[in-house]
């Protein structure tokens, strides 16, 4: 009689085991938020033309040292790729790279030897809004009085 009942229970028990470890796990939260960020960043801002709207060097205004510039952030991953900027026709090359929450953008514009106010955009960048059409940056790890708007067009 033993044997009736405990025959069955195993078989359940290992079917039970079995189907678990079939069964797709639901995509965490961190990964779904993730691909909302990706798509968002993707359709806004990669590809897209933007100028620099304003610019503060530690309580300084020198927009319009940018006047005319446009720049350009492409895609290689979702985190990083090549970026242009053109001013009066030339075109530098460079690269921008993002980490995983977006909330911090390298731009490094190096080729060929970029003018003099390249250097204030070139360094490490943190969102501090990300209301397009106009991202707005300060730099990353600072509390200086330093500020970035880009606009897209």
């Amino acid at each position: 009689m033993t044997k009736r009942i405990l025959l069955p229970a195993i078989l359940f028990f290992f079917i039970a085991i079995i189907e678990s470890g079939c069964k797709k796990a639901a995509p965490p939260q961190q990964e779904v938020t993730v691909n909302i960020l990706e798509q968002y960043f993707d359709q806004n801002i990669l590809n897209k033309d933007f100028i620099v709207n304003y610019a503060k060097d530690q309580g300084n205004d020198i927009t319009s040292q940018y006047s005319g510039w446009v720049f350009r952030l492409l895609k290689n991953t979702y985190y990083d790729g090549p970026m242009t900027a053109v001013i009066n026709g030339v075109t530098y090359t460079g690269t921008w790279s993002s980490n995983s929450d977006y909330g911090k953008l390298v731009i490094n514009i190096t080729q060929p030897t970029p003018p003099a106010p390249m250097i204030f955009l070139n360094r490490e960048w943190r969102f501090t809004e990300k209301a397009l059409p106009i991202m707005k940056l300060a730099p990353w790890g600072s509390t200086d009085d330093t500020q970035l708007f880009m606009e897209r067009q």
